[in-house]
């Protein structure tokens, strides 16, 4: 992690990266240097990769509470598809330009797997997954699901910046929000620069293809460049870049992760231990053969295959 200077950026954060074999996942939040940004409390980016032929990723039932899951897949050569499921009865496949907001609320159970028909050829996986902590006096609102396919884009000659969440440019996503939120994909291409907007209390850029500068600083890849507050900038890449753009409303009060639980809270996560031990989450109907284990000890923030 490195501090910002005179510049419009706060800090960079160097994601830990999780080695799974066949592809990685990078986790930037949170971290010792960035607990949230906005009510963003957990932000990883995966792939690209080719998953080996037959195989796929197979992340086996397991509960939330208190937050709302937002993955987004990238389009082009890694682009992949992810089978949704939940204890709701939702089947959704989760493909690029669709963003697939899960809330957990009060609880809620759900597997991540590559569909059948992409096995037989190697399952491809490119993309982000993040949690939204839901905001004081809404964490435990109940359960939802919604894919939404139907994104604002601006788009010029070169620039294509689509909004998966809250408004930016002037364009509002029909995403649901629960605090202030935003979060966008911005593919710019060689020569192509885009403003990053002054409004939200709390905005971080990762650079995930190519090379990108904001205010004439260079982006490192992968790593999350927090901005500062207040601050005007501008995006832009000399040979063309995809960068992912996230944040929003600041949150006063602490949040709490652990494992996949999060809550303002703490007796509420133990509580959400207490309950996925003892059997009392729903199940998901059409995948009740296995699932992930309370870990002992300290676990990982989430489980991976």
């Amino acid at each position: 992690m490195s501090s910002g200077d005179d510049t419009g950026i706060l800090k960079t954060v160097t994601p830990t990266t999780h080695d799974l074999g066949n592809f990685k996942v990078r986790r930037a939040v949170p971290s010792a240097a960035q607990r949230m940004v906005g009510p963003f409390v957990f932000v990883d980016q995966f792939g690209p990769a080719q998953l080996d032929i037959g195989g796929g990723m197979d992340v086996r039932p397991h509960p939330h509470i208190n937050l709302a899951t937002v993955t987004w897949l990238f389009a082009g050569e890694h682009g992949g598809a992810i089978e949704h499921r939940d204890s709701l009865g939702t089947r959704s496949t989760i493909r690029p330009g669709t963003v697939n907001l899960m809330t957990a609320g009060t609880g809620i159970v759900h597997s991540e797997r590559s569909p059948q028909d992409e096995r037989a050829t190697g399952p491809k996986l490119f993309g982000m997954q993040t949690w939204l902590a839901l905001p004081d006096g809404r964490e435990e609102i109940d359960p939802a699901f919604e894919a939404v396919s139907d994104l604002p884009v601006l788009e010029d000659d070169c620039v294509k910046a689509t909004v998966i969440m809250g408004e930016l440019w002037g364009k509002r996503a029909a995403t649901t929000t629960y605090a202030e939120t935003i979060n966008a994909e911005i593919l710019l291409g060689a020569a192509g620069s885009i403003p990053i907007d002054a409004g939200a209390d709390e905005r971080a850029l990762m650079l995930v293809q190519g090379e990108a500068e904001v205010d004439g600083q260079q982006l490192g890849l992968y790593e999350l460049t927090v901005l500062k507050p207040g601050a005007a900038m501008t995006l832009r890449s000399d040979t063309g870049a995809r960068v992912f753009l996230l944040g929003g409303e600041a949150f006063s009060t602490k949040r709490h992760v652990w494992w996949n639980f999060v809550s303002s809270d703490r007796d509420r996560i133990e509580q959400a231990k207490e309950d996925w031990r003892e059997g009392r989450f729903p199940e998901v109907p059409g995948d009740t053969e296995e699932f992930i284990p309370l870990p002992d000890g300290k676990p990982k923030t989430v489980s991976y295959p």
